[in-house]
């Protein structure tokens, strides 16, 4: 695996994405900041290419969006990517990106983090 696009840092994503890049990993970056890695400016160009997708971001809703409003990830991912959520959220929201995903040919993975500053 040699390109992995990451959408949405924040606190939770930053020490896993300094870990990739200092495995080697070719770093892409959809986020507010970019932690040294390459940096996008659209969810489609960070994803192109990539073998592995992962989103962890702040909501249910963000994760909406990045997975299913147009032009995001089930529309840009290519076939055949993995597709790894880490935001914690509703099952049923898992379930339809699983669901989705498949169908468009992905390997979609729910592992979701928690705990913050505290955890």
């Amino acid at each position: 695996m040699n390109k992995i696009a990451f959408i949405g840092v924040g606190i939770m994503g930053r020490s896993m994405v300094r870990n990739l890049m200092k495995a080697g990993f070719e770093l892409h970056i959809y986020a507010r900041t970019s932690e040294g890695a390459t940096f996008h400016d659209t969810i489609a160009d960070c994803v192109k290419d990539a073998e592995a997708v992962i989103t962890i971001v702040g909501f249910p809703t963000d994760v909406e969006e990045v997975y299913f409003d147009a032009g995001n990830i089930l529309d840009s991912a290519k076939e055949g990517a993995y597709l790894i959520d880490m935001t914690t959220t509703s099952p049923m929201l898992d379930q339809k990106i699983a669901e989705e995903g498949t169908k468009r040919g992905f390997h979609v993975l729910d592992a979701p983090v928690t705990g913050g500053d505290t955890g």
